[in-house]
C-alpha cells in the first residue's frame, strides 16, 4: 500500500464512524487547539488556501470540523460536505454552510456541540492532509453563552486529544509568553512529554521590536518531539484588502528569508513547510497504526455480521450501518 493511500483510507473510517458519536476506534488523525487569539483559523485557511472558516467576535468555531483535504488533478477546485454530498465551488457558500449546519445544530447563541462537521476539499494545490480543528479555548462567557462555556470547550478538546493515537497540533501567538498558551497547556496535559504534539507559532512579525522566537522555534524553552514551525498570516488589514492568499505565502517567505532572527532556519518555517510537515507526520503515524485498524475493523465487521444475521430488528438498524460502511472501507485496509 502506498503512502498516497494512507490519509484516505482513514478519511473513510471517519465518515463510517462519524454517525456513531464517540469512534469505536482510536483513529490516527491531528486535532488543532489553540485559544480563539492563537491565530488558530488564519493557519488553517492558509493550508488550504481559500477564506472559507466563519469569521467574528468571541467563539467562531463552535462544532468539531474535520477538514479532509484531497491531493488531486481537478479543472476547479471544491469541496464537499459528507452530510450533503454536493460540489461546491464557492469557497463563501462553504463559509455560509459551516456557519447554518453550526447554528442548526449548536444554537445561533455561540453554544458549542461535539457533533462534527466534515469537510473535504479537493485541489492541485493542496497536501493529502487531515486536521479536526476544535473551538478555541475561552475563559470569560460572552452575550448569552452558558456560564460553563469554557468548561464545555475544554472538556470537547480534552475528549479528543487525550486519545492516544491523537496527534495534537497546538498553535500559540509568538507576541504571547508562551508559558502562558493555551494550546500548549492543555497538551502537556495529555503529552506531558511532548511526544505527539507540534507547535506552530503565529504572530512572529507582531512582536515586539528587538525581540524573537527563536529559542522556541529551535526547542530551547519547551521541546516537542515534532517540533515547532512558525507562520506569518495575514493581517486583519490584509483580509480587509482582499490580499490573495499566494501574495500572502510569497510574503510570508521573504519574511522569513530576509528576517535576521530567522534565516537560518527559514527553509523549515512557513505555512507549505508546514502543510508537507503534516502530511509526513500523519501518514507515519498512520502506518504505525495501522495494523491494530486491520484488526480492530475486522473485528467490528464479524461482530456487525453476527447481529446482523441473528437479529431481525433493534440491534440489527445498528449492525447494519456499522457492516454496510465498514464493508466500504474494509478491502482498502486490508
Amino acid at each position: 500500500m502506498s503512502l498516497n493511500e494512507l490519509i484516505p483510507i482513514v478519511n473513510r473510517l471517519q465518515e463510517a464512524f462519524a454517525p456513531l458519536g464517540l469512534p469505536p476506534i482510536d483513529l490516527p488523525q491531528i486535532a488543532v487547539v489553540g485559544s480563539q487569539s492563537s491565530g488558530k483559523s488564519s493557519v488553517l485557511e492558509s493550508i488550504v488556501g481559500y477564506d472559507f472558516l466563519p469569521r467574528g467576535v468571541g467563539i467562531v468555531t463552535r462544532r468539531p470540523l474535520v477538514l479532509q483535504l484531497v491531493n488531486e488533478a481537478v479543472e476547479q477546485d471544491y469541496a464537499v460536505f459528507s452530510h450533503i454530498e454536493k460540489k461546491i465551488f464557492s469557497f463563501e457558500e462553504v463559509r455560509k454552510t459551516i456557519q447554518m449546519e453550526t447554528d442548526k445544530v449548536a444554537g445561533s447563541n455561540k453554544g458549542v456541540s461535539p457533533d462534527p462537521i466534515i469537510l473535504r476539499v479537493h485541489s492541485s494545490h493542496v497536501v493529502n492532509l487531515t486536521l479536526v480543528d476544535l473551538p478555541g479555548l475561552t475563559k470569560v462567557p460572552v452575550g448569552d453563552q452558558p456560564a460553563n462555556i469554557s468548561e464545555q470547550i475544554r472538556s470537547m478538546v480534552l475528549e479528543v486529544i487525550s486519545r492516544p493515537n491523537c496527534i495534537v497540533l497546538a498553535v500559540t501567538a509568538a507576541n504571547q509568553d508562551v508559558a502562558n498558551s493555551d494550546g500548549l497547556q492543555i497538551a502537556r496535559e495529555v503529552d506531558p512529554q511532548g511526544l505527539r504534539t507540534i507547535g506552530v507559532l503565529t504572530k512572529l512579525d507582531l512582536m515586539d521590536q528587538g525581540t524573537d522566537a527563536r529559542d522556541v522555534l529551535e526547542g530551547r524553552v519547551y521541546p516537542l518531539q515534532h517540533g515547532y514551525v512558525g507562520v506569518v498570516n495575514r493581517s486583519q488589514r490584509d483580509i480587509e484588502t482582499n490580499k490573495s492568499m499566494k501574495s500572502a505565502l510569497a510574503a510570508e517567505q521573504e519574511f522569513f528569508i530576509k528576517s535576521p532572527s530567522y534565516s537560518h532556519i527559514a527553509k523549515k518555517q512557513g505555512t507549505v513547510y508546514l502543510s508537507h510537515r503534516l502530511n509526513a507526520i500523519l501518514e507515519d503515524h498512520i502506518r504505525s497504526c495501522m495494523p491494530d485498524i486491520s484488526n480492530r475493523v475486522k473485528t467490528m465487521l464479524r461482530d456487525a455480521t453476527v447481529s446482523f444475521q441473528n437479529h431481525s430488528r433493534g440491534n440489527v438498524v445498528l449492525g447494519a450501518a456499522i457492516g454496510n460502511e465498514t464493508c466500504f472501507v474494509f478491502p482498502f485496509v486490508l
